[in-house]
């Protein structure tokens, strides 16, 4: 009750100048959030909250030495985070010296619809199934919750919307992006020719050449979805945390992709119909 009073007397007395410094504190910290979102940078952010709470509840409950070894850890902890983050911090600062903050706030971001999604699955599944004919390597990343923002930087950008046709030109044999993986953000292409962390699981087959090992390896690292197509087979494969399914069916590719990156209830009105649409306007 104390504190809710205090907190009371301190809106009543706020002043306009109160009001203004709030606006540019939350301002601030929203373009730190926001120049975080797509890096590994984010991760860390999250683990530095948690020490902070953390170290409140050693202190609520009178946990003195860790306490202290919590408060240690912070002091020092604000030099390593500079160090950690110093190229995002030299980025921030460019675009301040740029005027581009203030810019980057007026602009709004595209909102992006599921129906984008499921038509960028269609599209997918199209393209692996006729990849899967003519034996086209190809390595597909589906990104989720966490984004995959370094990944995307040693690519080819792109921000296409999906189709079939664009997707095996890509991985086109004599295509200079053939050779990368190709990173889906929310329904679109956003880049290709990107070179992921291959797998130091050693007990997967000796079969598998690249592709899958870093499939693999990209699954065990975020929550992407990954879907490759063998160059010497053809078969279909997916990736998920670590996991990998081999020799799927096109009409199988689709259900995975449908439960893993739609909503329930999106995923059990659509059924196959999509895919179905797509081969009958090829027809």
């Amino acid at each position: 009750m104390d504190y809710l009073d205090k907190m009371l007397d301190y809106i009543r007395t706020a002043s306009i100048t109160d009001a203004i410094d709030i606006l540019i504190v939350a301002f601030l910290i929203y373009k730190v959030m926001k120049l975080l979102k797509d890096t590994s940078a984010e991760r860390l952010i999250k683990g530095v909250f948690i020490i902070l709470v953390l170290t409140q509840f050693a202190k609520v409950l009178r946990f003195n030495t860790i306490s202290y070894v919590m408060d240690q850890a912070i002091t020092w902890g604000v030099i390593a985070l500079v160090v950690i983050f110093q190229p995002e911090l030299r980025r921030m600062l460019e675009q301040l010296g740029k005027g581009k903050m203030v810019s980057g706030l007026i602009a709004s971001t595209r909102e992006h619809e599921e129906g984008e999604v499921e038509t960028c699955i269609v599209q997918t599944t199209a393209a692996c199934e006729a990849m899967s004919w003519t034996r086209t390597g190809a390595l597909i990343v589906f990104e989720r919750s966490e984004k995959l923002g370094e990944i995307v930087k040693n690519g080819t950008y792109v921000d296409a919307a999906p189709s079939a046709e664009l997707i095996k030109n890509i991985f086109y044999p004599k295509s200079p992006l053939h050779d990368g993986a190709m990173i889906v953000r929310e329904g679109r292409i956003l880049a290709a020719g990107c070179v992921l962390p291959l797998s130091g699981n050693q007990t997967l087959s000796k079969e598998l050449g690249t592709r899958h090992r870093a499939a693999v390896g990209m699954s065990e690292v975020s929550d992407s979805v990954l879907v490759v197509v063998s160059e010497e087979t053809g078969s279909i494969s997916v990736a998920i945390g670590g996991m990998l399914k081999r020799h799927l069916a096109p009409e199988t590719l689709e259900k995975v992709l449908r439960a893993e990156l739609l909503p329930a209830e999106e995923d059990t009105k659509s059924g196959k119909r999509g895919l179905k649409k797509w081969r009958s306007k090829e027809k």
